[in-house]
């Protein structure tokens, strides 16, 4: 997911051959998760039809202060209610006769007054010949909007509608929204920083058909993931065997099988991160022997001998300098006495703890319900919530805690 996910985003479109790029913006704004209305001026509709950017935002499209409904009575637009409304303004493409007015405060149709009442950050993508782009009255232009906090997407170079090649083109979409992600987790908490996570199962081999496993889906380990990564981090999530998916790439999914393969991959990425968060239901034993070929149901009964398997968590707390690591107890009796116990056992700095004795939380839910023990012992109790708020809670604790 995006970190324009649920993000309300306000495109501004002005009078530029470049409009026509705009219903592919709109796409990839609305592909990234967002929210989307479309303000244009008058005359950029003679470029792109509002029609068009209508289907595609699923919105109105908003031109004039005033629109005429069936009846003949005019509905105002209120340009303040969509300055409130927006978390991010973008202006693309943005003209030089635009720029002009928005750097002097020139308020003559509603996409002006709209960006005068916005309270967010406004992204502006100029679009125009070499010559305008280059010449001073412009650059005075972008240099006086980024002067009043307005973020500069440059243009690129190319073929221009004139006919010349240079600088000028708008910027394409692809690269409008990739410029505005990369600009937002700038100014994330978890910003360069690096998290680790596991999740699901792990499946240990009894021969090439059967394993010993557990019901863990994998979900809360993967909205840990999607946490982190709204948050500005570069995540590596080392999944075990689950159908849970990640659709960004701020996240490296490295899939597992075993405890074994869990603990390696653990221990090659732990060295190099700041927040570790082992939610994985990782198996405590295995087969001593794995069979080489399927076997067969010729007898009453069957014994297998089990061995312990590594303890990744405990292993990982011996290894800890600078790391914060977050460790999961999933309990069925005296929960908090034995989630202090590991706690202290495995240095960690929180632990999350589960009981399957509440409804709603465990194996394969939507929700989850926990409470966290810091390494003080202090715990915090909260209430049956789904896992992507369960996982916020986590990273709001861990949050606090790094920066007090």
């Amino acid at each position: 997911m995006s970190v324009l996910g649920g993000k309300n985003i306000l495109l501004g479109v002005t009078a530029g051959i470049a409009a026509y790029k705009t219903a592919s913006l709109v796409r990839l704004f609305i592909k990234a998760g967002a929210n989307v209305k479309v303000v244009m001026t008058p005359a950029s509709k003679d470029f792109v039809t509002p029609l068009t950017l209508s289907t595609l935002s699923q919105n109105p499209v908003y031109s004039t202060f005033f629109d005429k409904s069936e009846d003949e009575d005019e509905e105002w637009n209120s340009h303040v209610e969509l300055g409130l409304w927006a978390d991010y303004m973008v202006i693309a493409p943005a003209t030089a006769n635009t720029l002009s007015k928005m750097g002097n405060g020139t308020c003559d149709n509603l996409l002006l007054a709209t960006y005068l009442s916005a309270k967010c950050k406004v992204f502006f993508a100029p679009t125009m010949d070499l010559d305008m782009y280059k010449h001073p009255s412009t650059q005075n232009s972008i240099k006086k909007l980024q002067g009043f906090g307005n973020i500069f997407i440059p243009p690129s170079t190319g073929f221009l509608a004139s006919g010349l090649e240079g600088e000028g083109r708008m910027a394409e979409p692809e690269d409008i929204v990739s410029f505005i992600e990369n600009e937002i987790v700038k100014g994330l908490p978890l910003y360069k920083k690096k998290v680790l996570i596991t999740a699901g199962p792990t499946y240990e081999a009894i021969d090439p058909v059967r394993f010993i496993g557990n019901h863990s889906s994998g979900k809360m380990g993967f909205e840990l993931a999607k946490t982190a990564a709204s948050l500005g981090a570069e995540v590596y999530l080392i999944a075990g065997p689950s159908n849970e998916i990640v659709e960004t790439s701020a996240i490296e999914r490295i899939n597992v099988v075993s405890a074994e393969d869990m603990y390696n991959v653990a221990h090659t990425y732990f060295k190099n991160v700041d927040i570790a968060i082992l939610s994985a239901a990782v198996a405590d034993y295995k087969p001593k022997i794995v069979f080489d070929q399927k076997l067969k149901k010729s007898e009453d009964s069957l014994t297998i001998e089990l061995v312990k398997t590594q303890d990744i968590l405990a292993s990982l707390g011996k290894e800890k300098s600078h790391q914060f690591l977050v460790g999961f107890a999933l309990e069925t009796n005296n929960e908090i006495e034995n989630a202090k116990l590991k706690l202290n056992k495995k240095n960690l700095d929180l632990i999350v703890l589960n009981s399957l004795k509440d409804k709603g939380a465990g194996f394969k839910t939507t929700t989850n319900k926990v409470t966290l023990i810091d390494k003080f012992e202090k715990i915090s109790e909260f209430s049956l919530k789904s896992k992507a708020k369960v996982a916020a809670d986590i990273f709001n604790e861990i949050l606090n805690t790094i920066n007090a």
